[in-house]
């Protein structure tokens, strides 16, 4: 049995082997597009002279070092730490991203046991009894109630002469690949948004101390209004004026409360916990350290190293591999099987004499005529290899110019740093003048109602200024791929 299945196996690969290099020359040549790098995606200013503000800490740009596996401990906050370990082990979206992960292994793998022989077993018991009418075909004719065992095992194995199988396994494998870099983008993502939620709850919180002491100090001036109007030196229209603006500072807190809420909320959301769960003490923003030394990732090794990339590089090698099926689909299919058992009445004397048996078949099957449907498919897995490419194109220059976004905001930024301060100092300096001139009465309530709201603006400015530098000091780090970041696998 085994030299006659030898045999067929052989008269298949020589009436197969002109088809299948025909197949191998139509094998689509899949080369991955290197972006060119945008201009300005490193400005040399930025590279070659550090990120110094006169108002605030220096950074300084390192091309060709990449970013570090736990690199937000480097703001210096044991809260944001802690906040984000729990998000890579508890987050719903990283657990997803890790459930869909092992899923595509798991599909690979299977996809990897068809290149196999593929054996079964199988036992069946059969009582029958037969009409009187009916002339039995067993050795004693007098019973008519009577039993049958079978026993037999079989093999089956399709020769992938034309790579159906393999290209689907490849398929697999690359989307399994493309999971991972997805799970891998979706932990980025949810570590840079905590990052970006306890900085944007320090800037809030700033927010609100300014804007309370906003009141606090309009709620003297208008004490003082009402004891000048009680001497007669202000009339009623100034104090209705400065009622007016403290009504205006009081009003500005209530959504700026609201903000913090709603960053706490998502906050929690992005830990894994209900909304109003306890979070740890979230820093101010005076005690979130700047990073002085930031990477700059080669762009070569940048569309290596961000997720992003990875997965649509992933989706193109599927889309690859799906080419390859489609065309071995339209080729001959090529199975050999083979059976061997016996059968007996009584189940000891099964494979007795006379009663085993055993076939060998060798198959050959291809499509002829299928009313276009496999050449349809086929110029439709190329359509899907060219959007693939066209996508996985658009992805790396995507990295690059988030990059490139990224370091023109770091350096925008210092140099609105130091013009928010500059303003910053000179409205409290204003504000302070002019409220001692109204105390002599050198000035009127207008002039201390503008320069109050000069010193409330300019106060606001001042902290989205700050909090804007560390927001985008995290952006740079996801632009660069975000590290490695790992989380605690579950259970299986």
């Amino acid at each position: 049995m085994i030299a006659r299945l030898a045999r067929l196996g052989v008269l298949a690969t020589l009436l197969c082997g002109g088809a299948q290099a025909a197949f191998a020359a139509t094998t689509p040549q899949v080369e991955v597009p290197l972006p060119p790098t945008p201009a300005g995606a490193a400005p040399g200013s930025v590279l070659t002279t550090p990120i110094a503000p006169v108002s605030g800490p220096a950074q300084t740009i390192h091309p060709g070092t990449d970013v570090e596996a736990q690199w937000w401990h480097r703001f210096g906050s044991k809260a944001m730490d802690d906040l984000v370990t729990r998000a890579l082990a508890a987050n719903t979206d990283i657990a997803q991203a890790e459930a869909a992960l092992r899923q595509s292994r798991d599909l690979a793998g299977a996809a990897r046991g068809v290149l196999f022989p593929q054996i079964d077993a199988g036992y069946s018991y059969e009582r029958q009894r037969l009409s009187r009418n009916l002339s039995t075909p067993l050795a004693d004719p007098n019973p008519q109630v009577f039993s049958i065992h079978t026993a037999q095992v079989s093999v089956s194995y399709t020769l992938d002469l034309f790579g159906l199988n393999r290209a689907n396994l490849r398929s697999a494998q690359a989307a399994a690949r493309a999971a991972e870099a997805k799970a891998q983008a979706m932990r980025v993502m949810v570590v840079g948004n905590v990052l970006l939620g306890v900085i944007q709850n320090a800037g809030l919180e700033a927010q609100a101390e300014a804007a309370r002491a906003s009141i606090a100090e309009n709620r003297e001036v208008l004490d003082l209004l009402r004891r000048r109007q009680a001497y007669g030196a202000v009339g009623k229209a100034d104090v209705a004026a400065q009622e007016a603006a403290l009504a205006a500072a009081e009003g500005a807190l209530p959504p700026i409360e609201k903000a913090r809420a709603d960053n706490l909320a998502a906050l929690a959301v992005l830990i894994g916990v209900a909304p109003g769960s306890p979070l740890p003490e979230l820093p101010a923003l005076d005690s979130i350290a700047l990073p002085a030394d930031l990477p700059l990732t080669l762009p070569a090794e940048l569309v290596r190293q961000r997720p992003d990339v990875a997965a649509a590089a992933g989706a193109l090698d599927v889309a690859a591999a799906n080419v390859r099926a489609a065309i071995a689909a339209r080729l001959p299919q090529i199975t050999l099987s083979a059976s061997a058992g016996g059968n007996a009445t009584d189940f000891a004397q099964m494979f007795a004499n006379g009663n085993p048996f055993w076939a060998a078949i060798g198959a050959i099957s291809t499509p002829i005529f299928h009313g276009g449907t496999l050449l349809k498919q086929q110029r439709a897995a190329r359509d899907a290899l060219e959007g693939a490419k066209a996508a996985y194109k658009g992805t790396a220059l995507q990295a690059f110019a988030d990059v490139s976004n990224a370091l023109t905001a770091l350096s925008t930024d210092a140099e609105a740093l130091d013009a928010a301060k500059r303003g910053h100092d000179a409205a409290n300096v204003s504000l302070e003048f002019t409220r001692k001139q109204l105390e002599l009465g050198s000035v009127g309530t207008f002039a201390v109602l503008n320069a109050t709201a000069a010193a409330d603006q300019a106060r606001v400015q001042y902290v989205q200024a700050r909090s804007q530098r560390l927001s985008d000091t995290v952006g740079l780090f996801t632009a660069l791929g975000g590290g490695q970041l790992t989380a605690p696998a579950p259970a299986r």
